[in-house]
């Protein structure tokens, strides 16, 4: 499916880490496609949403390598970005811990009861594991077309 195909309707989107470490760090396999999404959400046709969790795994290589001009990159997209909502963990412990019943990781439950939570329409990713889960409709890079 194309990628402008796939966004239609969809209003609020959740950004899980793959998508935006692609972005930020220009994977040339990816790049192409996230670039298409990141137009989008900067125009305003969509609004992204992000978590600490997103925030916590995209920055342990940069940490590890010393790398703080790219710290301070994965900050800016995910915290401060241009239409993109920052959303907390606290209040949906619950919701992760019961949406672990798809075998999904603690994170990656977590980040669905975030998406969740706001109100998201779609989760981007590229963890076909989060295909599992049934109530948010999960949108994987490999399967977008440009």
């Amino acid at each position: 499916m194309n990628i402008t195909e796939a966004l239609i309707g969809v209003r609020l989107l959740f950004l899980d880490t793959a998508p935006v470490i692609y972005h930020v760090e220009g994977n040339p396999t990816y790049q192409p496609r996230t670039d298409i999404v990141f137009q989008e959400i900067r125009a305003g046709s969509v609004e992204a949403v992000t978590s600490p969790i997103t925030l916590a795994e995209c920055l342990v290589h940069s940490y590890q390598r010393g790398d703080l001009a790219l710290v301070q990159q994965f900050r800016n997209v995910i915290t401060a970005g241009v239409h993109t909502r920052y959303v907390g963990v606290d209040d949906v412990a619950e919701s992760a811990a019961e949406l672990r019943r798809y075998h999904l990781s603690l994170t990656d439950a977590f980040q669905v009861a975030a998406a969740l939570a706001a109100g998201c329409d779609a989760l981007l990713t590229n963890d076909t594991a989060f295909k599992r889960i049934t109530e948010l409709r999960v949108l994987t890079l490999d399967e977008l077309e440009l």
